[in-house]
């Protein structure tokens, strides 16, 4: 050991620790950055320094803690999205659906004031289009949502499966650098980590470090979306229990999809996405639905107590779409349902779940989608079973097998086919006699305004204003998840910082220390050139 190889590891030293620190800056703003550490140890070979490692500033507990801060982030952010554009909707006093049965019973009014009016009479058919253009204007914007939804869970699933490849790929590269150099491959990491990170935004993710420094990332219900080397797809796929829409489908190692449950994601983009779908989009459909099968029904049958103005008994004011349901399409059996409404008063403005529970029997469990309860049902004599203002009618028992399962949407689609079935204003049922003046079915038809036609509880304004409070009460606490978890997320990401960010105040002072401490090398060996060449001198 001499004083030239001791003050040359300085050099090294202080020239690798410059390079760490160069680099720090460099990268304050490159996203997934973790800063770098030189650790310094005595060298027992020049009796100086050396550099042992690049130690990579990273907390995989803390970076979990972020990821999952950032799931349920992306989570809210998406739920409260959509949600406030339903709030929205249905919440506009100018054109929304309240103003429009107002605005309906009002003309009714103006008609039992002048029964034989043409003019009012009129005035009925119009404000009767009106309202039931409204309500096929928000179906339409409820199912153009729910396609929306079905084209934003094919977009993240298609990110999802690109970054799957990315961190295979990494986890190759990784393992491949770390044999052929036997030093950990600190950028790598870094761009792994950031995958794993903006995958942690679409999906809620799990990691696994491996003993070989690979990770092993799952999802939803412990599905693996990248062992090692290998990655595994997600698909979007029709769901088995209704066509119309769409699922999540994950392709296993033998190249099978298997559907998965839309609970199973709990977090992230899809999660808020299927979240938003099944627990306020499917709700404010099947409600306005119920809504606008109660308000047509009780309009119908009231109108045709009535007569009109050739003396003829009053027809069905308003045409509605029917109830629909859907068989399995991983049914064994082959049987199918036709589904009718029965007393709509009945209707419960939710979605059901029927399972064969014996098909000798005709035993069938009927599960609600709103509050999961289940009560037990049995086919009548005709095939008929009933369930809550539907009656569901089996083509053939024979064709049942247990386990069997069927979708039932009593109202999801009936707004969408809402319309005024008169064309003639002479149709209009205004009174229940062919008597001049006559208007006695008019003030009926006017009393529905305040009666409990929705569910048996609640008037046609009553059924709406519950609707609006349902979902302004879940955009009020949406926002307010949301805001949590903003400043959650936050308090969590300056942890991480603090710990793995780069601190220009700090790597400034490191420049100047490790620029002196290369210095003070430089100056040891001057000083043992003119030692030697002092010493040299003295010889000759």
């Amino acid at each position: 050991m001499s004083i030239f190889s001791t003050g040359l590891s300085g050099l090294n030293a202080a020239q690798a620790a410059l390079n760490v620190t160069s680099r720090n800056i460099s990268n304050v703003y490159t996203p997934g950055y973790n800063r770098e550490l030189t650790v310094l140890e005595d060298s027992v070979v020049s009796g100086g320094a050396s550099v042992s490692a690049i130690q990579r500033q990273f907390n995989a507990f803390t970076a979990g803690q972020l990821n999952q801060a950032t799931t349920r982030l992306e989570f809210y952010q998406v739920y409260a999205t959509n949600t406030s554009q339903i709030d929205d909707l249905l919440a506009d006093q100018d054109s929304g659906l309240s103003a429009l049965m107002q605005r309906f019973f009002s003309s009714v009014s103006d008609l039992a004031a002048a029964p034989s009016d043409p003019a009012a009479r009129q005035g009925v058919l119009g404000a009767g289009n009106s309202l039931a253009t409204q309500f096929r204007s928000v179906s339409g914007f409820l199912e153009d949502m729910a396609r929306g939804i079905d084209i934003q869970l094919a977009q993240e699933v298609d990110l999802v499966n690109n970054k799957a490849d990315l961190i295979a790929n990494l986890n190759e590269q990784i393992t491949v650098t770390l044999a052929r150099t036997g030093e950990l491959p600190n950028a790598l990491m870094n761009q792994r980590d950031q995958v794993i990170a903006e995958l942690s935004e679409i999906v809620d993710t799990r990691v696994l470090v491996q003993g070989d420094g690979t990770y092993s990332v799952s999802i939803g219900n412990g599905q693996p979306l990248v062992s090692g080397d290998n990655a595994y797809e997600l698909s979007v796929v029709d769901a088995s229990d209704d066509s119309s829409r769409k699922a999540i489908g994950y392709r296993d190692s033998g190249g099978n999809i298997l559907e998965l449950e839309d609970d199973s994601f709990d977090g992230g983009r899809i999660g808020g996405l299927l979240a938003f779908r099944s627990e306020v989009l499917d709700s404010a459909r099947d409600s306005i639905g119920r809504l606008a099968v109660s308000v047509a029904s009780a309009v119908n049958e009231q109108h045709r107590a009535g007569v009109d103005l050739n003396g003829d008994p009053g027809l069905d004011f308003f045409d509605i779409g029917s109830p629909s349901a859907f068989a399995n399409d991983r049914n064994v059996g082959t049987a199918v349902f036709s589904a009718a409404f029965g007393d709509t008063v009945d209707l419960t403005g939710t979605s059901y779940e029927i399972r064969v529970v014996d098909a000798g029997t005709g035993e069938f469990s009927i599960t609600r989608k709103d509050d999961q309860s289940t009560t037990m049902g049995f086919l009548d004599g005709a095939n008929q079973l009933t369930v809550d203002g539907v009656v569901l009618t089996l083509d053939d028992p024979g064709l049942l097998a247990d386990g069997d399962r069927y979708a039932l949407q009593p109202t999801r689609f009936a707004a969408s086919q809402f319309s005024t079935a008169l064309v003639d204003i002479a149709q209009v049922a205004a009174g229940q006699s062919a008597a001049t003046g006559d208007n006695l079915n008019a003030l009926a038809l006017q009393q529905l305004q305040s009666t409990d036609i929705v569910g048996g509880s609640a008037s046609p304004g009553g059924g709406y204003a519950a609707i609006l409070g349902d979902v302004g009460n879940r955009t009020n606490i949406a926002q307010i998840n949301l805001e949590a978890q903003a400043g959650i997320r936050q308090q969590v990401r300056n942890l991480q910082q603090s710990e793995s960010g780069v601190n220009l105040d700090e790597e400034a002072a490191n420049l100047v220390r490790y620029q002196q401490y290369y210095q003070a090398n430089a100056r040891v060996i001057e000083v043992g050139t003119v030692i030697i060449d002092t010493l040299l001198g003295l010889r000759s």
